[in-house]
């Protein structure tokens, strides 16, 4: 198997379940001393001194949280270990948790031979069956970034919105991405508790491979994980971001759209993010500010990363007049808004108290019209996203600050106003 790790090791609750384990161990090669008692508890406690085996089997029968202890087993499990778990719950719900924590199987106690035979077999499969990239052709892969040009634009709605259409309308494997590690939504917004996945990425990067991907990510549906925080406020970001480049690179392997709601400061701490982006949503209101955070934006996007497709996302446009209209605001950014996606009050709130995507919960909204035309804009970028979209980035002309004549602008808006 892998190194000089031993090859197996198991903590079972009872003496019934070691009596039935032992002479199948024998059967596979492998010391029946590795046999242990004591549950998963145990288990964690023996890991956090000693390397752990290719293949580790523990007992769930002692856990009153399973979910949360296997949690705790996976921060000291070294990366690469296969781990089947017992127990004598049988529950549907419970079984699908634990494989999407990362778990390869779980057995129901009580166990045969054959079982656990068949059990251990596929297990050792992970380690001689060939990765499935290797000598494959590359798999299409699109990463987008939604930024926001002014908190509250309604970045996060959009970003989980399109996770939501790539994942369950369009069936394909999809990575959300929460990049506010103290603040992000997008867990809440899909009514699921965050998890430790993205702090303990950022405070240990050596550990993210593809089964820290499949502990660590939360499902949202069958084709949708998403990886977010809430970390203490009182605690500083403190990475030099390398932790998310490594995990958008196993998002690449492991799905086929990565969605990343990338608030304005991590774009400017970590410009390296956007190494591997495709196409980036920016959020924007009709509003002053956000045209000149559009400005600044899509100016660093054309300097720093001008391989990326700038789609302008104009979201929750008011029916009447709003602070700026739609041609001043194209023609202060020199770019068009190529979608306006309406205000919908009622169905923002409809969506928060179903704890659903806005997507989900408001199917035949106007604004989600808007946002199913966004996210088949996206997917099919995948030529483009070959070097073919830097026709679509803004034309500069003259300097960043003639780009906005916030003068003329406020003097229509008064104007307006008077009127």
């Amino acid at each position: 198997m892998s190194g000089n790790r031993d090859p197996f090791a198991a903590y079972v609750c009872d003496d019934t379940t070691l009596d039935q384990l032992r002479p199948v161990i024998i059967e596979m090669g492998w010391p029946p001393e590795k046999c242990n008692k004591g549950g998963l508890r145990n288990a964690v406690q023996s890991l956090s001194i000693s390397a752990s085996p290719a293949i580790l089997m523990v007992d769930l029968s002692e856990s009153g949280d399973p979910l949360n202890d296997i949690n705790a087993l996976a921060e000291v499990c070294e990366p690469g270990t296969v781990v089947i778990a017992v127990g004598q719950v049988n529950d549907v719900r419970l079984y699908r948790d634990l494989l999407a924590s990362g778990i390869h199987d779980y057995l129901l106690k009580p166990l045969t031979a054959a079982q656990l035979r068949d059990a251990l077999t596929q297990a050792q499969l992970v380690f001689t069956s060939p990765k499935s990239a290797d000598g494959a052709t590359p798999k299409r892969h699109i990463s987008t970034a939604v930024i926001g040009t002014r908190g509250g634009v309604g970045a996060s709605t959009i970003a989980t919105s399109l996770a939501w259409l790539f994942s369950a309308d369009h069936k394909m494997p999809t990575a959300l991405f929460d990049l506010d590690v103290h603040f992000g939504t997008g867990a809440l917004t899909l009514d699921l508790e965050p998890g430790r996945g993205l702090t303990d990425a950022i405070d240990n990067p050596s550990r993210i491979d593809g089964l820290f991907i499949e502990r660590a990510m939360i499902r949202a549906n069958d084709n949708l994980a998403i990886l977010s925080a809430e970390a203490p406020i009182n605690a500083p970001l403190m990475t030099d971001g390398s932790a998310f480049i490594q995990l958008e690179e196993e998002f690449r392997q492991a799905f086929e759209m990565t969605v990343v709601d990338l608030p304005r400061n991590m774009l400017i701490n970590f410009p390296h993010l956007m190494a591997d982006i495709n196409v980036a949503v920016i959020a924007a209101e009709l509003t002053l500010a956000s045209a000149r955070d559009a400005i600044r934006i899509l100016a660093w996007l054309k300097a720093n990363a001008s391989h990326v497709r700038p789609l302008i996302v104009a979201n929750r446009v008011p029916p009447g007049p709003g602070e700026i209209s739609k041609a001043d605001f194209e023609a202060s950014i020199e770019h068009k808004i190529d979608y306006l996606i309406p205000f919908d009050q009622k169905a923002a709130a409809n969506a928060a108290k179903l704890g659903h995507t806005f997507v989900d919960a408001n199917p035949s909204s106007k604004a989600t019209a808007v946002m199913r035309h966004l996210a088949q804009t996206i997917i099919g970028t995948a030529e483009e996203a070959e070097g073919k979209q830097d026709a679509a980035a803004p034309k500069a002309k003259g300097s960043l600050l003639g780009k906005l004549d916030l003068k003329s602008l406020v003097a229509k808006k008064d104007k307006a106003h008077a009127e």
